[in-house]
């Protein structure tokens, strides 16, 4: 089965806005959409959030990304700002959950599913998260579909913790596990922070390992499309090469 192809992107504000248009405009010509992982919180201006719900009606996905990424998780400071829902016990998580939704509200934007940032989400934000209506999310190692209990296991490949000495280096992995999990039909998940669309090298290395996988005849699609069952049904096939297991 061909493979599908999950392009996200984060750090969308007022500053990057440009960047991220472009970006977006790059991709529309492959006929890839993006799955936005948006902090409304975070966002700054009317214009960032006009943006976002402009392209989620052309097509693309929307996640929720947290509320308030300033705050590093009390009992595990070593994971350092921005990993808000790491160690979150499910009471705590929820009521940054019904905050977040209520800005989501505000701003006029819904969305179903939820990434956290860093992609880190302890086991309280995914029962949290069930008991707010979410149905799926996706996490550094997988995405969880909170209806059914299955799992799609696929590493997100992004270039959180690059540096310039070794850029280069995760440039060519980010393209080389692409290429590997199209090749194998299963799931390429590609993210990228608009900060980084500042750097030249790590653009290109984006759009190489998209223009890779497509190359491998995946498609491009969002998260929501493996949590796109009417409720109440579970789907009984995944793309080869992506491991699906159900929690007890």
């Amino acid at each position: 089965m061909d493979a599908r192809l999950l392009v996200s992107l984060s750090g969308i504000g007022p500053r990057t806005l440009h960047r991220c248009a472009e970006l977006a405009a790059e991709l529309d010509r492959r006929k890839v959409p993006l799955s936005l992982l948006f902090a409304p919180q975070l966002a700054g201006t009317p214009a960032v959030t006009e943006w976002v719900r402009t392209r989620v009606r052309r097509g693309d996905g929307l996640l929720l990304h947290g509320y308030d990424h300033r705050i590093a998780p009390a009992h595990r400071p070593h994971l350092g700002r921005k990993a808000e829902f790491a160690a979150l016990p499910a009471h705590e998580a929820r009521l940054r959950l019904i905050a977040a939704q209520a800005a989501f509200d505000r701003a006029g934007l819904t969305a179903d599913g939820f990434a956290p940032p860093r992609w880190l989400a302890s086991r309280g934000t995914l029962e949290a998260l069930r008991g707010q209506g979410f149905r799926l999310c996706a996490d550094v190692g997988a995405i969880h579909d909170l209806e059914t209990g299955a799992v799609h296991r696929a590493r997100v490949q992004d270039f959180a913790n690059h540096n310039q000495r070794t850029e280069t280096v995760r440039c060519f992995a980010l393209v080389l596990a692409s290429a590997r999990a199209a090749r194998r039909g299963g799931l390429v998940r590609l993210g990228i922070d608009a900060m980084d669309l500042t750097r030249p090298g790590l653009r290109q290395a984006l759009f190489d390992a998209v223009d890779v996988a497509l190359e491998n005849r995946a498609f491009g699609t969002t998260y929501q499309s493996l949590t796109a069952s009417p409720r109440g049904t579970t789907r009984t096939s995944v793309p080869s090469g992506a491991r699906l297991v159900n929690n007890p």
